[in-house]
């Protein structure tokens, strides 16, 4: 049974892969790496063991990786099982194209662009690999207990998984919540309003449900799904999804905070949501209204 995390790379960048290897060994996930005993014997059959035995797949995209036929033999394999795949983006102001940018296309991938710029900012960028990992597999993952001496126990609360995505608002640090009031509507019926909470509480949690080139995000406690109607600026749920419920969820590339930066498109307005003045609205270009942090 599939039961790890394969960390897949280009060998120029085998000293972070290792630190991050050692740093989940730690905190009690079961990891495959080449180096760790990931490869005996003949190196394709060890390969493919490694990605047919594993959950999820990292692998730290950089040009050197796009370059590399092993690399595009192991994530390619890894599509073709359909293994999750957490992309690390590693190099700064390049993006992935070719096999690996169709391979990766809508995928959310994790920040390690400035990792090297602090221990802090190494150890943020491992948390937020590890909330990622979580969210996309933490239903098969069995963690262990962390190999360290640590006398916090939120450690081992962060690592457990969410019912879904949480989506704060980074300048107000308010919550996209369901507040269940319905609101009816003369083409789609019955629609339930969407509010700006301090809290998440469960009805600020979303599935993320993948469609053709966009996500759905379905509320966990109402089975909403999320939409926004460009024309009176507002956020609703409905039952079923259509073309005002569809959303591209893309990282932040602008932000210095090392937190979960994101920005919400929503593709049917091609607006990206934003708050201003406590209120929801669409925006048609980027502004620091527009950025969200996971949770």
């Amino acid at each position: 049974m599939p039961n790890h995390v394969m960390l897949s790379y280009q060998w120029d960048d085998q000293t972070l892969v290792k630190r991050v290897y050692d740093r989940l060994k730690e905190d009690g996930f079961s990891v495959w790496m080449d180096i760790e005993g990931g490869v005996s014997g003949n190196i394709n059959d060890a390969m493919a063991a490694g990605v047919e035995e594993a959950v999820v797949m990292c692998p730290f995209m950089t040009p050197a990786y796009q370059a590399s036929r092993s690399c595009k033999k192991e994530l390619s394999y890894a599509d073709v099982r359909q293994v999750p795949v957490v992309p690390i983006m590693v190099t700064r102001n390049w993006e992935a194209s070719e096999w690996l940018g169709l391979l990766t296309a809508g995928q959310l991938w994790v920040d390690f662009r400035n990792v090297d710029r602090s221990h802090d900012h190494f150890d943020k960028c491992v948390r937020s690999l590890e909330e990622e990992i979580m969210f996309v597999a933490g239903n098969v993952l069995t963690i262990q207990e962390p190999t360290y001496d640590t006398e916090n126990s939120s450690v081992r609360k962060k690592l457990k998984q969410k019912p879904g995505r949480g989506f704060r608002h980074a300048l107000t640090q308010l919550y996209l919540w369901e507040s269940g009031e319905q609101k009816f509507h003369p083409v789609s019926d019955t629609r339930n309003t969407v509010e700006l909470s301090y809290s998440p509480g469960d009805n600020g949690f979303w599935e993320e449900i993948k469609s053709h080139g966009c996500k759905h995000y379905r509320n966990v406690v109402t089975n909403g799904y999320l939409g926004f109607d460009h024309n009176g600026d507002y956020v609703y749920t409905k039952a079923s999804p259509y073309g005002a419920e569809e959303w591209l969820l893309m990282v932040d590339e602008t932000d210095h905070s090392y937190e979960r930066a994101v920005v919400i498109k929503n593709k049917h307005s091609q607006k990206f949501l934003a708050v201003r003045q406590g209120r929801f609205i669409g925006l048609p270009s980027y502004t620091e209204e527009c950025k969200w942090f996971l949770e």
